[in-house]
């Protein structure tokens, strides 16, 4: 099994790449819990909400890989809602990074902000570009700082797909 994971700021694809992906290769795809828990609570989340959002994210997450298909397709994992705690609430339950720690992923594609317009879809809170590039960085160095494969994924809609489409393709081939 090759697990794969869309990483980055919002507003920069991944939900739609993963889609895209899924549709094109198989395999599972598992969304992001907060927009599930958002929807299901109505609430706008504090810091006392991210250790569940977590929970429910390594659950889905847990229940794809025990299905053990070819390719998992996780539109985020941990490290999203590890780095929206600290961005939102200045905090994070320590646990997160240890737990994202004990996984192992194939591929990280991070996906830029750059080249690509903001969309306000009523849970996105982040229209500035500096914002959004802060939260990449951010990205990015936890990735680089904890040895993680990534590859970015950069450009206009049609240059992230093929992109990553590249990426997985040769993904699958080792």
């Amino acid at each position: 099994m090759k697990v794969l994971v869309l990483t980055g700021p919002e507003s920069s694809g991944k939900s739609w790449l993963s889609a895209e992906l899924h549709a094109h290769f198989g395999g599972l795809l598992v969304g992001e819990y907060v927009r599930h828990f958002i929807d299901q609570t109505g609430i706008d989340t504090c810091l006392a909400d991210i250790p569940q959002i977590a929970r429910g994210q390594l659950a889905w997450e847990d229940a794809a890989r025990a299905d053990q298909p070819p390719l998992l397709i996780l539109d985020t994992h941990l490290l999203s809602n590890m780095l929206w705690s600290r961005t939102l609430f200045g905090d994070c339950p320590p646990w997160l990074e240890q737990a994202l720690l004990a996984r192992h992923y194939d591929l990280h594609l991070l996906l830029s902000p750059q080249a690509v317009d903001w969309t306000d879809d009523g849970q996105r809170c982040q229209p500035d570009l500096s914002q959004r590039q802060a939260f990449f960085d951010a990205t990015q160095h936890w990735l680089v700082q904890h040895r993680e494969r990534f590859q970015l994924i950069e450009g206009d809609w049609a240059q992230r797909r093929r992109q990553a489409f590249a990426a997985v393709e040769l993904l699958l081939k080792y």
